[in-house]
């Protein structure tokens, strides 16, 4: 005897415009985000190392409290990203009353040199695909959506 198999329904599926720019925006996070950490491997870093190497050049002597909110994480996260970065002699940190600043060393300073350099070309060429025009507006429109969402600035 043979079973027969229906094919399923075919159903018509929309999906709002919104969340399909969600989905494009994620889709291209994730592969700069890839290719950066390609990049930044080969000069020691991970991704998170260099956003606090970056992070802490500008401007130097920033508390742990700013660098964690600048960078979206925890204390504890950026407390552990500084204690190796510490260790590896790229920045140091410094007591000020009750709070820590951290300062870049020259080994650190020359390090994000290097990579925000290479990093900045890279992202160029990632964008490339949109004229100067173009992408003044992503910057506009993105800084509109950034704006209106609730949470760490």
């Amino acid at each position: 005897m043979e079973t027969r198999i229906d094919p399923p329904r075919s159903s018509i599926v929309t999906i709002e415009p919104s969340t399909i720019a969600w989905l494009r925006l994620a889709r291209i996070y994730h592969k700069i985000d890839r290719r950066t950490a390609e990049t930044m491997r080969q000069y020691d870093l991970s991704v998170s190392r260099f956003d606090v190497l970056n992070h802490a050049g500008t401007p130097e002597g920033r508390t742990q409290g700013d660098l964690a909110n600048a960078l979206l994480v925890t204390k504890g996260n950026v407390t552990q990203l500084l204690d190796a970065m510490e260790r590896e002699g790229l920045l140091e940190r410094r007591r000020d009353g009750r709070t820590k600043r951290v300062y870049l060393t020259e080994k650190g300073r020359s390090r994000r040199a290097n990579v925000v350099a290479i990093q900045e070309a890279e992202i160029a060429t990632d964008l490339s695909a949109l004229d100067d025009e173009e992408t003044q507006t992503l910057i506009r429109l993105l800084r509109k959506v950034d704006q209106s969402l609730k949470g760490p600035v």
